[in-house]
């Protein structure tokens, strides 16, 4: 089962922490939350008040967060980690959404859910420390700030358009498509005449399941962007040398 410690007495380690673990300081943890669009106009008092009723949880590599039409009583800020999205179709099989790592957020499509249920499942892809936000607590925030509720809205139309990208991508372009436009939508905002950089930092596998392909046609397929002079990849470090390039291969056969 996950770990939980209440955030009342921050500074906090982690539960089963070593020396090398992560030191949560009030500092971090405001700042966590003040970077989430919806949360950022939030004042100190406010900010304290929301900590005072959340909590650390600790999870292990792939341990389970929530499971899908469980009751959504928490809302969670990934602090480190990963963490897979995934929902189960009517077969039971899961189909990966996507993952999420620091600074983002968990559940919030359960805030406009009648059931008040979370419509999907999460699983940590390896050890990792999420902060649990009492729901009903951003609830009562919003219906007080309406400029943090049109800002939560609109963060939900952002991750609606998103998802209808994705469902159009994986049900009408080929492989090398849903590749080059994953790389696109993780690149830095703005133009830049020097080389941009994605963290490519989710195990391969869980990478290629978010894109409906095997590992080894992504690797098949990375692997041939490199060699084009497309992008180069150190590690987890994917540079797009060439963006132009990038987007005509959206247009050329796999």
């Amino acid at each position: 089962m996950p770990t939980w410690r209440k955030v009342v007495n921050i500074p906090i380690y982690p539960p089963d922490s070593s020396s090398t673990d992560l030191l949560f300081k009030p500092k971090q943890l405001r700042e966590l939350v003040n970077g989430v669009p919806w949360l950022s106009e939030l004042d100190e008092e406010e900010v304290t008040a929301l900590l005072q009723d959340s909590e650390l949880q600790s999870l292990k590599t792939r341990e389970w967060l929530f499971r899908q039409d469980a009751p959504a009583h928490w809302l969670y800020i990934v602090i480190n980690g990963a963490v897979r999205l995934a929902r189960s179709a009517g077969d039971g099989r899961l189909a990966t959404i996507r993952c999420v790592e620091r600074g983002g957020t968990l559940g919030e499509l359960s805030m406009v859910s009648s059931a008040g249920v979370y419509l999907y499942s999460a699983e940590a892809l390896r050890r990792t420390h999420v902060l649990a936000i009492p729901a009903q607590h951003c609830r009562e925030i919003m219906d007080r700030q309406p400029a943090c509720r049109a800002e939560f809205m609109s963060r939900l139309a952002l991750e609606l358009t998103e998802r209808l990208e994705d469902l159009a991508l994986l049900t009408q372009a080929d492989a090398m498509s849903r590749l080059v436009s994953y790389i696109l939508r993780q690149l830095p905002a703005g133009r830049s005449k020097s080389p941009r950089v994605v963290r490519l930092s989710i195990p391969k596998r869980w990478l290629a399941a978010q894109l409906a392909m095997t590992p080894e046609t992504l690797s098949r397929l990375l692997a041939k962007l490199r060699d084009g002079g497309v992008i180069g990849i150190d590690r987890q470090r994917l540079t797009v040398l060439d963006e132009q390039k990038l987007r005509d291969a959206m247009l050329a056969d796999d």
